[in-house]
């Protein structure tokens, strides 16, 4: 069945509820590094500190939750003082002397590592873009109109970060025009970019183009610069969860554009192909990773379940059953909600483990490290609420 008024009057409280009341006060206060800046997020499942570490792109990620909470929800002066704690981390201590961005840095700032995507930069510029709407801050948004353009960069001019290695095998993967149409659509939906646009048309050209293959009913995670399936294992490798998290990207452009019949429609199938592939019909959930041929996958952890694709798929099948009014996507989120709150999340000390063995045992107790912190549980019931706020105000 699909959903009446009233349950999605009640899903809709219950998003917000579960944000304000149970996922935002696991993270905040109490992860407020006011001796350094930026934030404390690598937390134990009562909240206690494991490692005081600090994984720029999450820094990023945990300022553009704060200062998005501040411009959506509600001028509360902690979001905006902690956006503020992060905002100023992120300029003070992450930028290395080539204008790039580092991944891992000491509390007090220290580079640790960096690594050859721009994933960090991509975070710093939605984090410096809502920070800018929240306050005004011109020069926050000149910064962050200015490493969009670094990103851009990196994302068509090859070498520009890291020398090729070998042209024997060449590979692209789906997560550079994905990132990069988010990150234009934060842009554009706080400061506003002229770019915006018509490289969102070209970034989603290149997925249905080159990674959607319809033929085989798959979206791919990488492929050959020309589209075609490179039959070695990583190149064979699937992540379910995160074609679907490229879907919703894809749906919510069909919103922005009136309802856009050829987007929902792209944005759909995806869901369906990846679903299909995806989904525990023995224990629900979805697999992190598949074979596009049902071959063995190379690693050891492809049959767990992750908290992060799960997040992205109740998105992605609430905003297909809205724009479609389709039963099944209401199963399929019935499903994936009723799996994740039952599975993932911690009525106890608040937000969610990250990590589950396949039958849906703990596999550790962590809530944040270097990957999960503060953004994809509260982005996903943030976005919900607000989703069904504007379909149910």
């Amino acid at each position: 069945m699909g959903y009446t008024k009233q349950e999605l009057e009640s899903l809709r409280d219950f998003y917000k509820n579960q944000l304000l009341n149970d996922t935002i006060p696991f993270w905040f206060p109490r992860s407020y590094d006011h001796k350094y800046g930026g934030f404390l997020l690598m937390r134990d499942e009562d909240g206690s500190l494991i490692d005081d570490d600090k994984a720029v792109w999450i820094q990023g990620r945990a300022t553009w939750l704060l200062a998005s909470l501040y411009n959506t929800v509600g001028a509360q002066s902690e979001w905006l003082d902690g956006a503020k704690l992060g905002y100023d981390f992120l300029n003070q201590h992450c930028f290395d002397t080539d204008g790039r961005m580092f991944f891992h840095v000491t509390r007090d700032g220290r580079p640790i590592r960096k690594r050859r995507y721009y994933f960090s930069e991509t975070f710093y510029v939605i984090a410096a873009a809502a920070y800018a709407q929240a306050t005004g801050d011109e020069h926050a948004a000149n910064r962050a109109r200015e490493v969009f353009g670094q990103c851009i960069d990196y994302s068509t001019k090859p070498g520009m970060i890291a020398p090729k290695y070998t042209d024997v095998r060449p590979a692209k993967g789906i997560g550079v025009p994905m990132i990069m149409m988010n990150t234009a659509q934060q842009l554009r939906s706080t400061i506003g970019d002229e770019r915006c646009d018509a490289l969102i048309d070209h970034w989603i050209d290149e997925i249905e183009r080159d990674f959607v293959k319809h033929e085989i009913e798959c979206v791919m995670e990488q492929v050959a610069p020309d589209g075609s399936i490179i039959d070695h294992i990583d190149g064979r490798t699937l992540n379910p969860g995160h074609a679907i998290e490229g879907a919703w990207f894809i749906l919510h452009e069909a919103m922005h554009r009136n309802n856009d019949p050829r987007l929902i429609e792209l944005g759909c199938k995806m869901i369906d192909y990846m679903w299909e592939r995806g989904w525990d019909k023995e224990y629900g959930g979805l697999f992190y990773f598949r074979d596009v041929y049902g071959k063995p996958v190379q690693e050891y952890w492809q049959d767990m379940k992750f908290w992060w694709p799960h997040n992205e798929a109740i998105i992605a099948t609430l905003m297909a059953y809205l724009l479609t009014g389709k039963e099944k996507y209401a199963t399929m989120h019935k499903q994936v909600h009723a799996y994740s709150y039952k599975n993932f999340h911690d009525p106890k000390g608040g937000e969610w483990f990250g990590y589950l063995h396949r039958d849906g045992r703990l596999a550790q107790s962590a809530k944040g490290n270097l990957f999960k912190g503060a953004f994809h549980v509260p982005r996903q019931e943030w976005y919900c609420w607000q989703l069904l706020k504007s379909f149910h105000p």
